[in-house]
């Protein structure tokens, strides 16, 4: 979405990704792509893993120092906290900026207070964060002593307007390719299988109201990624078996047709502990689907409780269930979340909003004099992702 956006006249962009996975295929043909080796590093206090961690962003380093210098990008945009790591070391001496595009809230570690302390010695570094929950997890008590030295913007994500909307034929001939009657009731969850994610507590709150709506169907959409995740799988598969509720509540897994999903929902839920932003909870907003979402990280940044959406409190099965329970019964609610929803989704939450953000962000930086750059007609933009 960020290179669709950019302005040819202004930009060359540049790609530098892994060879595997879709972002290659998914980027616009005039992009330059260059392929690295993916980064293996995570948050860890195991000296073994750490040091592999080490010498993957070592070598991964070393990759990008040939490419910066090949290249001369006059800006970089590295798309995580990893690739800002990476990306501000391996233009160190050459004085071009660096946009750190941070999409994860910081955890309690010390390797945390360690990445603001990197962040903080450099004034190359600008930092864009896709909530203000993210924004203020990421500056900590350290980060917000010096707002001048480390900028910290904030650029809400958007949503495909072209793949999410309402469309009641759509709507209509899914249902009926899974099974469902037009009338019947049916709820969706959409999202890695984990705890964070709180699947487990939403079948419990669906099993409390099953026998307020006997024809109601739960849709659990998504797979397991890490290994401890299979375990959490296999907790819900057995979850269901033993509340009596296998014929209704049917487990999808990864998806390619989402859109379509969502509009055969008459409520989406998010159910998530933690949530840097909630692209799901737009998603469903944009397609005109009731969203039922925990209040919790960026998530009140996108909804409006009782407008255009509704709010839970956090790890509340009580509340869940009770939410769930209203609106299901009570369809003129849905209706009108749904239809504020989408109302809300193409006002705020566009990609030409996104887009013109992430264009203007790029010029802010440009002026910024506390780089000294020489000043060209044409800017050379680095995409830099990790993942």
């Amino acid at each position: 979405m960020i290179l669709e956006g950019l302005d040819p006249a202004r930009c060359e962009p540049v790609l530098l990704c892994p060879a595997e996975g879709p972002l290659t295929k998914m980027t616009p043909a005039p992009v330059k792509r260059i392929a690295i080796d993916p980064l293996a590093a995570r948050f860890t206090l195991r000296p073994d893993r750490l040091w592999s961690y080490l010498k993957s962003f070592s070598g991964v380093i070393r990759a990008a120092r040939d490419n910066v210098i090949s290249e001369a990008p006059d800006l970089v945009h590295a798309n995580s906290i990893r690739a800002g790591l990476v990306m501000s070391v391996a233009t160190f001496g050459r004085r071009v900026p660096i946009v750190w595009h941070v999409h994860d809230l910081l955890p309690r570690h010390f390797l945390s207070s360690a990445i603001r302390l990197f962040v903080l010695f450099s004034r190359r570094n600008r930092v864009v964060a896709v909530s203000q929950a993210v924004a203020d997890g990421f500056r900590g008590k350290l980060l917000r002593m010096f707002p001048r030295r480390v900028p910290v913007t904030i650029i809400h994500n958007a949503v495909d307007l072209q793949r999410f909307y309402p469309d009641a034929e759509t709507r209509k001939t899914v249902r009926r390719d899974l099974g469902f009657e037009a009338s019947q009731l049916v709820v969706g969850t959409i999202g890695q299988l984990t705890p964070r994610k709180g699947q487990l507590e939403l079948i419990e709150a669906f099993a409390e109201i099953s026998h307020e709506f006997p024809d109601a169907v739960l849709l659990i959409i998504g797979e397991a990624i890490f290994n401890r995740d299979e375990e959490y799988a296999a907790k819900l598969s057995a979850a269901t078996g033993n509340l009596g509720l296998s014929d209704r509540i049917r487990f999808l897994g990864a998806r390619e047709d989402v859109p379509d999903l969502i509009r055969a929902l008459d409520c989406l839920v998010v159910n998530s502990r933690a949530e840097p932003f909630g692209l799901t909870v737009v998603e469903g907003m944009a397609s005109e689907t009731a969203v039922l979402a925990t209040s919790v990280d960026g998530i009140p940044e996108i909804i409006r409780h009782g407008e255009s959406g509704w709010l839970l409190p956090r790890e509340d099965r009580r509340a869940l269930a009770d939410g769930l329970s209203l609106l299901l019964r009570d369809t003129r609610l849905r209706r009108k979340l749904g239809r504020q929803g989408r109302l809300d989704a193409v006002a705020r939450f566009s990609s030409q909003r996104f887009q013109s953000e992430i264009n203007a962000l790029y010029r802010c930086v440009q002026q910024d004099d506390r780089v000294p750059r020489r000043k060209l007609s044409k800017t050379h933009v680095a995409e830099v992702t990790t993942d």
